[in-house]
């Protein structure tokens, strides 16, 4: 039966964007049942917290240096994992930040704030694995873009559901996170079985996009040091925005909260929804572009349309021309189609346009490992440099800096690739049509 299934996905690629989208959609969104619940409430007056640093402030320190320093062990490990340990290896660090949950749960503040550490040491490597079953396909794009709406979606369910816990069911604060994550245990076991029986990709995918294979230290040494200069652009311009992305992800409750909504128990799940529809018609077009050059090109110009919508919507919303509401989802969108790329299409699309046999892995996790210290940085610019400022203050004000800085980064990062690539043969798009319909 399972060797039927595989035949057929590998002979339908409508089938195969079906099923690989679904399983890895329902994997992404199971993990943030474990990473982001614990940012749905305030921890205000938790006992045996007596440090002037806000409790929560610390518990998201202690998460983002766990999942940071995952990310850096995530250059080696994931892009070094072979196709037949990947699934394995999701349950195991998956069911790892559930204990970390628990234990988060059962000790006492201050001693538990270091269980958010390991929670995030193990859930930092799941995009990677994930993506590698998606990536080197002739739909990348397309799986791509359904798996990074999780961005968007997964974390105001989730967070949405743990307010529910606490306010319906009336879960203590502390065991919220942990409960959250076991209702999400079968739906990530079903998904993560449906991943580990895709087919690899075939023929026509090679030829199109590149073999995508394990990289060695030495590898990965040797790809980067040849386009150091556009991958350090592109590595910057993301640590910025993923440092924006998660304040915002981490601190959405405060700013609904002085925005005048902080009543409002659906917010998250609201503004979610809506992101992801437009999120959803700016990167779902990519698929389109055959030609893997211009599709580079391509994710370049829709990266800085990101920016530029979430520092113009941020402009008019200061000027009054915005309501709230439509503000944040404008902003929220914005910074989604301005990060999602750097996560799948940008460096699939890279490695393809430079006719090299490497794997989107290694990219994706050397620009995360510096993008989580945008995260750390940024926080920690706001607990102890602007602490007198809201947090809807310097939400603003780290929002324009963003968008002018990395803005210059991705532009200067366009003249360069497409100096490198101006050297090489022109890419001539297939004849045959992007999804082969069988």
């Amino acid at each position: 039966m399972l060797s039927t299934l595989k035949s057929r996905l590998a002979s339908s690629q409508w089938l195969l964007i079906i099923y690989a989208s679904s399983a890895a959609f329902m994997t992404y969104f199971s993990m943030y049942a474990f990473r982001k619940p614990f940012t749905a409430t305030a921890y205000l007056g938790v006992e045996g917290w007596e440090f002037a640093l806000d409790y929560k402030v610390a518990l998201v320190l202690s998460q983002v240096f766990g999942y940071l320093l995952s990310k850096f062990i995530g250059i080696k490990v994931v892009s070094e994992m072979p196709a037949s340990r990947r699934a394995c290896s999701i349950l195991i660090l998956v069911l790892l930040s559930e204990v970390a949950l628990i234990a988060f749960a059962v000790l006492p503040a201050p001693y538990n704030v270091v269980c958010l550490f390991f929670n995030g040491l193990p859930l930092g490597m799941i995009w990677g694995l994930v993506f590698a079953f998606l990536e080197g396909r002739r739909v990348t794009e397309v799986l791509g873009a359904c798996l990074s709406i999780t961005f968007i979606v997964a974390s105001g369910w989730v967070r949405s559901i743990g307010r529910y816990l606490i306010v319906e069911w009336q879960v203590p604060e502390l065991w919220m996170p942990a409960l959250t994550g076991v209702i999400f245990i079968p739906l990530l076991l079903i998904s993560v079985l449906g991943l580990a029986k895709l087919p690899p990709p075939d023929a026509k995918d090679i030829a199109m996009r590149a073999e995508r294979v394990p990289m060695d230290a030495k590898a990965r040494w040797a790809f980067f040091s040849r386009y150091a200069l556009g991958l350090v652009l592109l590595v910057l311009s993301f640590t910025l925005l993923t440092g924006l992305r998660d304040f915002r992800d981490n601190f959405e409750a405060e700013l609904w909260q002085a925005l005048g909504f902080g009543r409002e128990s659906n917010l998250f799940a609201y503004t979610g929804v809506r992101v992801a529809l437009l999120v959803s018609v700016v990167l779902g077009a990519m698929v389109l572009i055959r030609s893997n050059i211009k599709a580079l090109f391509a994710n370049h110009f829709v990266i800085l349309f990101g920016i530029g919508l979430f520092g113009l919507s941020t402009w008019c919303f200061e000027l009054g021309l915005l309501e709230a509401k439509t503000w944040m989802i404008m902003l929220g969108a914005g910074i989604y189609i301005a990060y999602i790329p750097y996560n799948c299409f940008l460096y699939d699309r890279l490695i393809a346009s430079l006719g090299v046999t490497a794997n989107a892995g290694f990219l994706i996790y050397l620009s995360d490992s510096a993008g989580y210290l945008g995260s750390v940085g940024i926080l920690l610019y706001r607990t102890f440099s602007q602490a007198d400022m809201s947090w809807l203050d310097f939400f603003i004000t780290t929002t324009y800096g963003v968008a002018v800085v990395s803005a210059s980064l991705v532009a200067m990062s366009l003249v360069y690739f497409s100096g490198i690539l101006s050297r090489r043969q022109p890419d001539i798009a297939p004849s045959h049509s992007l999804i082969s319909i069988k």
